[in-house]
């Protein structure tokens, strides 16, 4: 058991049978009133954020989420394929419970898989990811005075906004939490 008081960034509690991860919290002393713990937290099962207040003090579970470092090696159509790096045990993650991150995965690369217990909670990216462009439309000549975008698709199948000057069959770099370019490779 954990107090609110002593809550933190990242922190995994679990609360009214669901699992959260504090996003952030903000202790409030009003004037008149008990003190109280205001949180924002992502439920891990489902992705959605949600605001809940807790008293001073209150106690809640910590949860304890395991990460295992697997490969992603393939998918099936209706699941990707990872595989323990140590055991070499593989495991199937259905879309539906990555769907977001999917867009950023490619073979044979390591990511962090969260689990809790024996139930998957999803896939842990990296902040960059290097992708390579598979569709672009050419760069307008003259058009370079303003930071002009275009559409670009690699090959996860992620649509980029990317500068003019980005090419087919470059690499490039993108960020997972925006899904944006963040620069060349």
């Amino acid at each position: 058991m954990v107090s609110s008081n002593d809550f933190k960034n990242g922190m995994t509690i679990l609360y009214e049978g669901k699992i959260y991860k504090i996003i952030e919290f903000m202790h409030v002393k009003p004037g008149k009133g008990a003190a109280f713990v205001r949180t924002k937290l992502r439920d891990l099962r489902n992705g959605g954020i949600v605001d809940i207040t807790f008293n001073s003090a209150e106690k809640v579970e910590k949860a304890m989420i395991e990460k295992i470092a697997m490969q992603y090696l393939y998918d099936t159509g209706d699941s990707l394929v990872f595989m323990d790096n140590e055991t070499y045990e593989q495991i199937e993650i259905a879309h539906e419970l990555v769907e977001y991150e999917r867009k950023f995965l490619k073979e044979n690369e390591n990511v962090n898989i969260e689990k809790y217990g024996e139930e998957i909670l999803g896939v842990i990216l990296p902040d960059k990811v290097t992708l390579r462009v598979t569709e672009c439309e050419p760069a307008v000549k003259g058009d370079t005075k303003t930071n002009a975008l275009k559409d670009a698709i690699v090959e996860t199948g992620l649509l980029v906004k990317v500068p003019m000057f980005i090419e087919l069959d470059e690499e490039i770099v993108v960020n997972t939490e925006t899904g944006k370019y963040s620069g060349r490779a």
